[in-house]
């Protein structure tokens, strides 16, 4: 995995896991605004398959804010869930952003396998994004 060279920020440091789905989506353009907002220093690991990777690293280039940081970018191996939360509980991050969760039919919220192992492992502070 790689870390890139401390940077001035005024922000926090952030961690978004990003896998390809509309709710992945949904979490890096809300991410991505946020840090260009707040100042934070964002790492985005994206994970899935290789061609799903090199289609998050293009969403991470081509949307991010001219104004806001460019992110560190890790690309994760199987299974994401474990280097995920490996990554945030020793990359010193005061949070972890994941995608994931909806609604079923009755109401119930469902989670990813992903999103469920980060949420029951990780002793960083998590936010869902849903």
């Amino acid at each position: 995995m790689l870390f890139a060279a401390a940077r001035q920020s005024t922000g926090m440091k952030v961690l978004l896991g990003l896998a390809e789905s509309e709710f992945g989506y949904r979490a890096l353009e809300e991410t991505l605004e946020r840090a260009a907002e707040a100042g934070d220093d964002l790492t985005v690991a994206v994970y899935g398959s290789a061609d799903e990777r090199a289609g998050l690293l293009d969403a991470v280039r081509t949307r991010r804010s001219p104004e806001g940081p460019e992110p560190d970018v890790v690309e994760l191996e199987e299974p994401a869930g474990p280097a995920l939360v490996e990554l945030a509980d020793t990359g010193d991050f005061d949070r972890l952003v994941i995608a994931g969760g909806y609604r079923s039919p009755m109401g119930k919220i469902q989670l990813g396998e992903v999103a469920e192992f980060v949420l029951t492992n990780a002793q960083t502070s998590i936010t869902l994004v849903r």
